[in-house]
């Protein structure tokens, strides 16, 4: 089963969406769109009566709503329905709320025991670069965390700070798709670009595809390939 990512183009460029229960990772630098396509994801899921959290660890909610509020996708009435749930793990009422999936085993089992004791179908967790405030030992503690998240019945979307498409790290190992955002600045301007790297069970070309923003959110534009 596929599931729309809620981004014009982009489901065209993998068969028609996204394999639905598996984890990928969307890397990119500052400002390349990747909380955007992860708001246009969550709010198609809302959509469509799906349960959905957004977790994070440095924005809060009003902060995130402001954010997107320049766009017309419907992101501000998705996040105030009941299908979405806002989680920041640093604040107090997020971490009462994933204490009370347990105490032992740290961030992983708790927010494993929250997506499932709440039916996740949809989730997107920002950002790799803050679990390290959760994980003594990042290295080896990572593994283990997006070993667990593929193992859930959600479909879910990581947001990590790699920038460099061709600098491989463990998530991008171990996710089953791995979608990348460019911005290439040139004496014209800022040309961005959106890129899937990986998509098992997928066939892909890895081409660049042209993306640019609207008030409608991102699109991609999927005849306008980008030479780096």
């Amino acid at each position: 089963m596929r599931v729309s990512s809620g981004v014009p183009g982009f489901d065209e460029l993998v068969e028609g969406g996204l394999l639905s229960n598996r984890l990928y990772v969307v890397s990119g630098p500052p400002g390349s769109g990747k909380t955007t396509f992860c708001s246009q994801f969550i709010t198609q899921g809302a959509k469509q009566g799906e349960n959905c959290v957004y977790v994070t660890m440095h924005e809060t909610k009003e902060e995130l709503m402001q954010d997107m509020s320049g766009f017309e996708f419907g992101f501000d009435r998705a996040i105030k329905s009941d299908s979405i749930q806002f989680l920041n793990l640093v604040t107090e009422s997020g971490k009462r709320t994933i204490t009370q999936f347990g105490t032992d085993g740290g961030l992983t089992n708790r927010l494993l025991a929250f997506l499932e004791s709440n039916d996740v179908d949809r989730a997107v967790i920002d950002s790799t670069m803050l679990l390290q405030h959760f994980f003594e030992d990042m290295s080896d503690e990572i593994t283990g965390f997006l070993s667990a998240l593929k193992q859930t019945d959600a479909t879910i979307l990581l947001i990590s700070e790699m920038t460099d498409p061709t600098s491989y790290s463990d998530e991008h190992y171990l996710a089953h798709g791995v979608i990348f955002f460019h911005n290439f600045l040139d004496s014209a301007g800022m040309t961005r670009g959106i890129q899937v790297i990986k998509m098992r069970g997928t066939a892909i070309d890895s081409d660049i595809r042209e993306l640019s923003f609207s008030d409608q959110g991102l699109r991609v534009h999927t005849g306008k390939k980008i030479q780096p």
